[in-house]
């Protein structure tokens, strides 16, 4: 509209979401694996520049392993563990667990890993909404109590890194009741046409968290998002920040899509909510719940513009905080509003 894209399009990598149609996909590795104790051999030896290949008919249970050893995945510095989602009618190999408490599944303990072409499923797509409500109520106690009866229930955690470069690709991750990807630290990371969707424990629930770790960057970009908390989250610790671009948020959801905290959440004495936020060119498809909450102020800006909201108008239904205020560092300009007969607000289409 006015000779602007509004909302989420596809790239010449492939659809939204990757799977078929994507480019960059990987058949086969340095290491072929079919099974757990190929990919345990691989693991100890793979050296930076290499692939591990798992085959697409392959579905590698980690349960027992993480029960009785604490078992992890472990990726060195510059390693590709890779599937061939998308290729040939391939929906790609499965990497699993069914362990209440896997945190992680994959770890990824080195810089420049790439992890692609993957199903990596947990053992928690639900929503718990009673153990939340049974877990945060005055009949608990205070609300140290409440916490710790709410993390009796152990959660779980899908990929996580501390260190630079991780890039996650055209996977579909499901199952996490922490977080599907969890960057604890790091930066330059890039999140991209994976499926990510039901991670939703209640008071949980995320499909890309940025932790605590100082410095935390990441692009989120051409991912395609259902049945989550909050798709995109972070602690908002000084220095955070992120970019979500060209995603598609189909609108089943329990809370807001996209979210930073603010310093009341961290209970650390600021209103401190990251350093940067971008949110452009990203399409939300339920006008039912709010899109966006940014719970404090960011140290330098939050910009959100040209995308495509399902609600007809701006508002408090759209975004937290509203309305807008100049110290909130927040501009909410050019964005398309409306599903059945969208209208541009704000910014050069008004």
């Amino acid at each position: 509209m006015n000779g602007q894209v509004f909302g989420a399009k596809p790239d010449e990598r492939g659809p939204i979401g990757g799977s078929y149609g994507y480019n960059k996909i990987i058949t086969e590795g340095n290491y072929n694996v079919k099974d757990i104790h190929g990919l345990l051999d691989a693991l100890k030896v793979v050296k930076s520049g290499e692939v591990i290949f798992i085959d697409k008919n392959a579905e590698i249970d980690c349960t027992d392993l993480i029960f009785t050893e604490g078992f992890q995945i472990k990726i060195p510095s510059g390693v590709i563990l890779a599937g061939d989602r998308g290729n040939k009618g391939s929906e790609g190999a499965i990497i699993r667990s069914q362990h209440f408490a896997t945190n992680p599944l994959i770890n990824a303990i080195g810089t420049g890993v790439r992890i692609t072409g993957l199903r990596i499923i947990g053992p928690d797509p639900k929503p718990r909404l009673e153990h939340h409500k049974r877990a945060f109520n005055q009949q608990r106690g205070d609300s140290a109590a409440q916490s710790k009866f709410y993390y009796l229930f152990p959660n779980s955690v899908g990929i996580i890194t501390g260190n630079d470069s991780l890039e996650v690709d055209n996977c579909e991750l499901s199952g996490w009741s922490h977080a599907a990807i969890y960057l604890t630290g790091g930066r330059g990371h890039h999140v991209h046409h994976n499926y990510i969707h039901h991670n939703q424990r209640q008071g949980l629930g995320y499909g890309v968290c940025l932790g605590y770790g100082k410095n935390i960057s990441t692009i989120i970009e051409y991912n395609l998002f259902d049945y989550n908390r909050h798709s995109i989250a972070g602690t908002g610790v000084p220095g955070s920040s992120y970019e979500a671009r060209y995603n598609v948020e189909l609108g089943n959801s329990l809370s807001h899509n996209f979210d930073m905290h603010g310093g009341a959440d961290r209970k650390d004495g600021t209103d401190i909510a990251g350093e940067q936020i971008k949110i452009h060119h990203n399409t939300f498809l339920n006008k039912n719940v709010q899109s966006i909450g940014i719970r404090g102020v960011p140290q330098k800006e939050a910009l959100i513009y040209n995308n495509w909201f399902a609600h007809t108008q701006p508002g408090k239904q759209v975004i937290l905080p509203w309305p807008i205020n100049e110290g909130d560092k927040i501009s909410l300009s050019n964005n398309l509003f409306g599903k059945e007969n969208p209208v541009v607000i704000g910014g050069s289409g008004q």
